[in-house]
């Protein structure tokens, strides 16, 4: 055999999954049909810019980031503890009360807060940030649309319709609400516990320092092997790669997008939301704020911006500016137009976006699994004797889910190669 364990796809479950295998004592050979590691974390170099696939953030707070990443060694550049609203009066502050305590006058000027407002969303996020686990226990039983959570909690009015809608629709990749409630808060915890951020080196940073511990315990990446079939039989599993050549070990985890799943394993491909990124260079900074931008009219395809350049100088060469729009990219692969696009976003920043050069424009179909009620944060690890499955589409539709995920395959792999 050439292995213990093969490991297809190299994003961020397939890295820890075959970086625990290898400490373990295990040959581990992974197969990644890209040029490079990371999955849907990879970032381009376009004219002296750091261009990310999609925006993409780093939050520092997530538990498995905590236990399995070296930030520091990251250089994380953190965005502003708060949001920028584009509301029809003008642009408005929110932020983080702890944080960035300074911020607290313009905040309680922004005229999105009032004490019934608060007290709802308090009682909506209180329970996740106080007892996180008593909200995953529950959600089978008590988990809904978030929608629908939103109402019972009471959660009305232009906090809500301004504020907090129009921010988890990029978090979420959905604006319907269609998403579990149970999942919703949890993300919000995280965003009261830490500041999200970017490498300084782009977002490939991650993927690159798990590939760079998994190759000093010995596991043997191959990129550019594309697997087309597998089979498994009496304790062998063998894999069939794009040039008709097999490899064979005594497991295989299959640790691919969500979209390429149901082409290696009799699974259903899991439904996912799309995303799209412009990437614009921007002869003067439309703001010097590190806060992202949200519109809180709600008045065309963009969801948020931001300056990249003003939290992570390294993302633009010197004296020029990167700016990032997202929106939301339809089922059919539709997202804005680019004069939709540069108009809102001029809007929003209260500037003209005409003189802005388009670097690219990102169009992820597969940014993120769905994650509809109810919450199921754990799926079965094992597929068939000798072949597993991991990703985030297999826990919660995150980092923190990917790096969980590839964990919990692991020991699962382990705990049966033990057995055999």
């Amino acid at each position: 055999m050439d292995a213990d364990v093969v490991v297809v796809g190299a994003g961020l479950a397939g890295l820890r999954c075959a970086h625990v295998l290898a400490q373990a004592g295990r040959a581990v050979v992974m197969l990644e049909a890209a040029d490079a590691v990371g999955g849907r974390q990879r970032t381009d170099e376009v004219d002296g810019f750091l261009l990310d696939r999609g925006f993409q953030v780093l939050n520092p707070a997530y538990p498995a980031v905590q236990r399995w990443v070296d930030v520091d060694v990251l250089d994380l550049r953190p965005f502003g503890a708060g949001l920028h609203v584009r509301r029809e009066r003008g642009l408005v502050e929110l932020t983080h009360p702890l944080r960035a305590p300074g911020g607290l006058a313009a905040t309680l000027r922004s005229g999105l807060l009032s004490p019934r407002a608060v007290a709802a969303l308090a009682r909506w996020a209180g329970p996740a940030v106080v007892a996180p686990r008593r909200v995953v226990a529950g959600a089978s039983a008590a988990d809904r649309p978030l929608r629908e959570g939103l109402d019972r909690a009471g959660v009305r009015g232009p906090l809500r319709t301004e504020v907090i809608e129009p921010f988890l629709a990029g978090v979420l990749a959905e604006d319907r609400g269609e998403t579990s409630e149970a999942f919703a808060r949890l993300l919000v915890r995280m965003f009261a516990l830490g500041v999200p951020g970017v490498p300084a080196n782009g977002i490939r940073a991650l993927p690159e320092q798990l590939a760079g511990r998994a190759h000093a315990e010995g596991v043997d990446v191959r990129l550019g092997e594309r697997v087309t079939s597998l089979r498994a039989d009496a304790g062998r599993t063998e894999l069939t790669l794009a040039g008709g050549s097999r490899v064979s070990a005594r497991a295989a985890v299959v640790a691919v997008g969500p979209e390429a799943v149901a082409g290696l394993l009799p699974l259903p491909t899991p439904a996912t939301k799309g995303l799209q990124t412009w990437w614009f260079d921007a002869p003067q900074a439309p703001t010097a704020s590190t806060l992202l931008l949200v519109d809180g009219r709600r008045r065309g395809p963009v969801l948020n911006a931001a300056v990249m350049s003003n939290a992570a100088p390294s993302y633009a060469p010197a004296g020029r500016h990167l700016v990032q729009v997202t929106c939301l990219l339809g089922p059919d692969g539709t997202g804005g137009t680019e004069a939709e696009v540069r108009q809102q976003a001029g809007e929003m920043f209260g500037v003209s976006a005409a003189d802005w050069a388009l670097l690219r424009r990102d169009d992820i179909l597969h940014a993120l699994p769905a994650q509809p009620a109810p919450l199921r944060t754990v799926s079965r690890a094992r597929v068939s004797p000798g072949v597993y499955v991991a990703g985030d589409h297999r826990d919660t539709a995150s980092i923190q889910g990917a790096l969980v995920s590839g964990d919990r395959v692991a020991r699962t792999v382990l705990a049966d190669l033990e057995g055999t």
